[in-house]
């Protein structure tokens, strides 16, 4: 028979690996659905943005243009904010002690049938794949064809926000949509806030031009069966000036808002 010592100590490596095994599965769910967000209510969430790991640096980010004398030069311009967007927050997770790494970015002239081993998805204009660490970009459609205001830059500082969810271990899980993935969005909102904010000396634009982008985010709030996905109109511009007065990260705390604050 075994001695009592040696059975509780099964008992405590059996509980344990039951543990690990709960902990373990959102994360493989996560890598098999992109575009989704881990049920707050199911895994409890805390922003993985502390306050002690500061602020990003002021970094110069000048503009380049999305077209000259009528040909697009959209690739271009992305890739500008791109790089801009490796240095700030490589630097800011350097200063963190936190491991980083830069998103893969995928450029399209048109929408294709599959990207990141699955369907192009309808519904989106840019879109970030969790699984393959992938920024998409397609180089048509009314969020960066013929504009001049600062929109595409705010979307491309939102996506790359998505990446640096992932490498904090915010991952997408099994719902779509509610709650937890308003949330989750909002606080990529924020995060582009926080970007612009740290370049915005370097940019030749004035207070016209933020309110044009207010505005332009105030109309890119969506719905989904009658509720928001990626959160309100006002919610949307409420978090992006948020991040952008703050310049830091930890103002971006969508997980212990109100919900009122994300809806």
């Amino acid at each position: 028979m075994r001695s009592l010592p040696r059975v509780l100590t099964l008992l405590a490596a059996l509980t344990a690996l039951t543990t690990l095994t709960a902990l373990r599965v959102p994360a493989e769910a996560a890598e098999a659905a992109d575009g989704q967000v881990t049920d707050a209510h199911a895994v409890p969430v805390k922003s993985p943005f502390a306050k002690k790991a500061g602020k990003p640096a002021r970094t110069s980010c000048p503009e380049t243009e999305i077209a000259h004398g009528g040909v697009p030069r959209a690739r271009q311009y992305l890739g500008v904010v791109i790089k801009c967007l490796d240095k700030s927050w490589g630097a800011y997770f350097a200063r963190a002690g936190w491991t980083f790494r830069k998103p893969v970015v995928r450029y399209y002239d048109e929408p294709a049938g599959t990207v990141c081993g699955g369907p192009w998805p309808g519904e989106a204009a840019v879109f970030y794949c969790p699984g393959h660490s992938t920024i998409v970009f397609p180089l048509t459609g009314r969020w960066i064809e013929n504009r001049t205001d600062l929109y595409p830059f705010k979307v491309a500082a939102h996506e790359y926000a998505h990446h640096l969810q992932k490498l904090r271990g915010l991952r997408p899980g099994a719902e779509r949509s509610g709650e937890p993935k308003r949330r989750y969005e909002l606080q990529a909102d924020c995060l582009a806030g926080v970007f612009l904010g740290s370049v915005w000396h370097s940019l030749d634009r004035g207070d016209q031009d933020w309110e044009a982008l207010l505005d332009a985010t105030r109309a890119s709030g969506d719905e989904e069966d009658g509720r928001h996905s990626h959160g309100a109109p006002a919610s949307r511009a409420s978090w992006l000036k948020r991040g952008y007065l703050a310049v830091s990260p930890s103002a971006c705390d969508t997980w212990s808002a109100p919900a009122a604050a994300v809806d």
